[in-house]
């Protein structure tokens, strides 16, 4: 599976793809690098978003998951960039509950592309976050999009 790594302020990542779409980002070096088109696309846009000079990905996506996951996925890339939504509420968009919601976005294997870190708990607490460095990430992407927290 062809992957590209990239330094970032919340540290190093790498993004994968495969058969033409994004699959995921992990933190960390990936031991091979390949420059495919659709590689060096999401280094760009990432780069333009750590910058503050892009606040929607247009990459194509495959983030895999149950048909729910998937469900999750498409609601967390529709919250608008610098805007939060709790578990809760994103339940209640789609017809469930904030528990299931939730395990879906610690599911996600495409943090910040997928924005995961846009969904908060409750009366807006923070909740959790899957990604490298926790809830310290968390906050650093939200304060990047200019969250008052």
């Amino acid at each position: 599976m062809p992957q590209l790594s990239l330094h970032s302020p919340v540290g190093d990542l790498t993004v994968s793809e495969e058969n033409g779409a994004i699959v995921s980002l992990d933190w960390g070096w990936g031991a091979d690098q390949s420059e495919t088109p659709l590689l060096l696309e999401a280094k760009r846009q990432l780069d333009a978003y750590f910058d503050g000079d892009l606040t929607e990905f247009d990459l194509p996506l495959r983030p895999g998951g149950t048909a729910f996951q998937n469900r999750v996925v498409g609601a967390m890339c529709a919250i608008p960039y610098g805007e939060t939504v709790t578990y809760g509420g994103l339940a209640h968009q789609l017809g469930s509950v904030a528990r299931a919601v939730g395990q879906a976005c610690g599911a996600n294997h495409i943090p910040i592309i997928v924005p995961c870190h846009r969904v908060l708990a409750a009366d807006d607490r923070l909740g959790g976050y899957s990604g490298d460095g926790g809830l310290e990430t968390k906050v650093a992407l939200l304060r990047l999009e200019g969250v008052l927290l």
